[in-house]
């Protein structure tokens, strides 16, 4: 057990946790918190034990939560994804989306790379490309009606966006579309 708290390792969650005494706090395995003193540590086979012992659950791993990994930046990356999604006819800003999901603009944009492997100007990007191939493929809008529509400020822009998701411009990919029906 203690080689899993030195190493961190998140396949002993949920079998065991861990409690400091000289802190006061219990934690899972796989917790990033700093190693400590072997002598300072209890085992317990789960939280309710560690609770009635008067440990209180760690903030960073979150023990006291049923689920088996705690992944804190889910509800971010989640909120992102759904303000995004819900709102990418609008001129968005990276530090609004930052300060509606709570953290700075910096780190959302990093932990948002890490999890979902777009920033959150590219994902937006994708999206309201996604969104303008739709709108091409199905209504009569001409290009610079659907590049208004999904909410770039300039044509050129959405042509450039459009171009480099694509391959294409916005009429060459309505012309090829519209050859294959």
């Amino acid at each position: 057990m203690w080689e899993a708290i030195v190493s961190s390792d998140p396949a002993y969650d949920g079998i065991f946790f861990y409690a400091v005494k000289s802190t006061g706090i219990f934690c899972r395995p796989s917790c990033k918190s700093k190693v400590p003193k072997y002598e300072n540590v209890s085992f317990f086979l789960n939280a309710a034990e560690a609770l009635k012992a008067g440990y209180r659950p760690c903030k960073r791993c979150r023990p006291d939560l049923k689920s088996k990994n705690y992944d804190p930046f889910k509800p971010i990356i989640d909120d992102t994804i759904h303000i995004i999604e819900n709102n990418y006819d609008q001129k968005l800003l990276l530090a609004e989306i930052a300060s509606k999901v709570g953290v700075s603009r910096f780190h959302l944009d990093r932990i948002f790379k890490v999890r979902t492997g777009y920033t959150p100007r590219l994902y937006l990007e994708k999206v309201r490309i996604e969104k303008a191939k739709g709108l091409l493929l199905t209504t009569s809008l001409n290009s610079t009606e659907v590049g208004y529509q999904i909410g770039y400020q300039s044509i050129s822009s959405f042509y450039h966006a459009f171009k480099r998701r694509t391959g294409l411009s916005p009429s060459q990919f309505q012309d090829n579309s519209n050859k294959d029906l």
